[in-house]
């Protein structure tokens, strides 16, 4: 029983650490817009008496954030992210109102070519054009606190219940590739 203990200490340690590192990146990487985000993020471990769980939890975006998303036409800003632009799998729309409300906050408006600057709108089409043609470049912001957390979990743990990091980041939050 103590060992249960042990272990549950240990996860829940982990669980701490890299939640509160991925909110610090955000932060740091001035990815902390509406705050959105840096408030969903969250995890929990439990120990079973034959395995352990481990589950975190954010906005589905924030995994985009993270992991990065090939281009339409280019894959080259995220070469190794198990999501594409273009598939046909995320709702209509999304991504450029997700950029329309963050040139809003922003207040960031490009000028046009007589030099007067453009509607906050168009200025969201200019970007999402660009990010859904180029792709999105990966910010790793929850990527490294969990690979560095995991190379301080003792090392009996993971060998005990067979744990590789690439693995359990991937059961961690159930990622869809499809």
């Amino acid at each position: 029983m103590v060992e249960k203990e042990k272990i549950q200490k240990a996860l829940d340690r982990f669980v701490k650490h890299v939640t509160s590192q991925a909110k610090r990146n955000l932060t740091n990487k001035d990815m902390n817009v509406s705050k959105k985000l840096y408030n969903s993020i969250k995890g929990e471990a439990k120990v079973m008496p034959n395995s352990i769980g481990l589950y975190f939890y954010m906005e589905d975006h924030g995994l985009y954030q993270d992991l990065g998303v090939k281009g339409k036409n280019s894959s080259s800003k995220a070469p190794n992210s198990p999501f594409k632009f273009g598939r046909g799998t995320g709702p209509k729309g999304g991504l450029t109102e997700a950029i329309e409300k963050w040139v809003e906050k922003r207040r960031f408006q490009f000028k046009d070519k007589r030099g007067k600057f453009m509607s906050y709108k168009s200025t969201a089409f200019v970007i999402t054009k660009s990010i859904y043609s180029k792709g999105l470049k990966p910010t790793l912001f929850f990527t490294k606190p969990f690979q560095a957390a995991f190379k301080n979990l003792p090392d009996d743990l993971a060998k005990e219940y067979g744990l590789e990091v690439a693995e359990l980041f991937k059961m961690s939050f159930k990622i869809d590739t499809k």
